[in-house]
């Protein structure tokens, strides 16, 4: 495989190049998955770009998603959890700041993109790091820091360490079953219109049509989630896709957060297990000296939002992915719990 200069490649010519069984490459630009300057996040042919529903908290950072597969595979759909993706798979995760949160599209700094790739021993998190240059990303397998800088959306300007994760970190928010696996790419995340360079389609179609699934229900046959962002949508399906995608991926029977009986997971609909009135199972710091994890009308009882405003380690929830909380998240939450009744399960 030839090793690529990380600015300005001259790639479009080139097709992506990648043996999941080998060695990963020492750069991000060697994997050849954009093309001309890499920090345009230009995608090369049969990388495709997709994007969730519910975006995961991740300290304010914008992401740009992309999906590579070899020619010969295709990805198996189900309804209820991640699609069946093949050996050769490459999930490309890139976190990145505007100077300005409102201004999502102007000026900004990539700070790492994530890979998580299926191999045959399955899939595995290999962290890049991106230079000062914006030039390449380099792998560090110990994960890092950056200092990070931007207005936030109330004009204030925010300035702290942004962690990322090693790659045992990474398996930690992607266990399933014992198994590393992903999260995005599910039906009732990626049901929505993406607007492709062509227009506007539904991610579904556009993945079977892509090659990346086998099939597909029609759209408004699947189940999905709701943008919580959007004041306008049901409060509690905007609460319940919120914990779906920052606490669900571990919150379900089979994630590594199942010993606490807290099933956070979209399907889940019987209350004591969403946490209502439900006791903590070991009680400590954690529980901040609450007796249940949600109290209805009651959120400043509730251990759910104690350890979602907490940014103490040993008691913030979730335990990796921020350094800051997600104060339009916990005001989401504050208002479900303030006005939940009976009637929301």
């Amino acid at each position: 495989m030839v090793s690529l200069a990380g600015c300005d490649l001259e790639n479009r010519n080139h097709s992506v190049q990648f043996d999941p069984e080998a060695e990963p490459f020492a750069r991000l630009s060697e994997y050849r998955f954009f093309t001309g300057h890499l920090a345009d996040l230009d995608p090369n042919d049969r990388v495709l770009p997709y994007d969730l529903i519910a975006p995961l908290f991740s300290d304010y950072a914008e992401k740009k998603r992309f999906i590579w597969m070899p020619d010969s595979v295709t990805g198996t759909y189900n309804d209820s959890t991640h699609f069946d993706l093949p050996s050769g798979t490459v999930l490309i995760k890139n976190f990145y700041y505007p100077v300005d949160l409102h201004n999502p599209d102007g000026p900004r700094k990539i700070l790492e993109t994530r890979l998580l790739v299926n191999g045959q021993q399955g899939w595995k998190g290999l962290p890049y790091i991106w230079n000062e240059e914006q030039t390449d990303a380099y792998l560090q397998i110990g994960g890092g820091d950056k200092m990070v800088q931007f207005m936030d959306y109330s004009g204030k300007s925010i300035e702290f360490r942004y962690l990322i994760p090693n790659v045992n970190q990474c398996r930690s928010c992607h266990e399933k079953n014992g198994m590393q696996v992903p999260i995005g790419p599910a039906a009732r995340h990626l049901n929505r219109e993406f607007d492709y360079q062509e227009g506007a389609e539904n991610q579904l179609i556009r993945w079977v049509q892509h090659g990346l699934l086998d099939k597909a229900p029609e759209p408004g046959r699947v189940e999905k989630l709701i943008d919580f962002r959007n004041p306008d949508e049901n409060l509690n399906l905007r609460a319940r896709s919120y914990l779906d995608i920052n606490c669900g991926h571990c919150h379900n029977p089979g994630g590594p957060g199942n010993s606490s009986g807290l099933f956070l997971h979209f399907s889940e609909n019987n209350p004591a297990s969403i946490g209502v009135m439900k006791p903590p199972v070991a009680a400590g710091r954690g529980s901040g000296g609450k007796s249940f994890s949600i109290v209805p009308g009651s959120p400043d009882d509730s251990i759910l939002l104690y350890r979602m405003e907490s940014t103490e380690p040993g008691i913030m929830m979730p335990e990796l992915g921020r350094t800051l909380v997600d104060e339009e998240g916990v005001a989401l939450i504050r208002q479900w719990i303030e006005e939940m009744t009976a009637r929301d399960f």
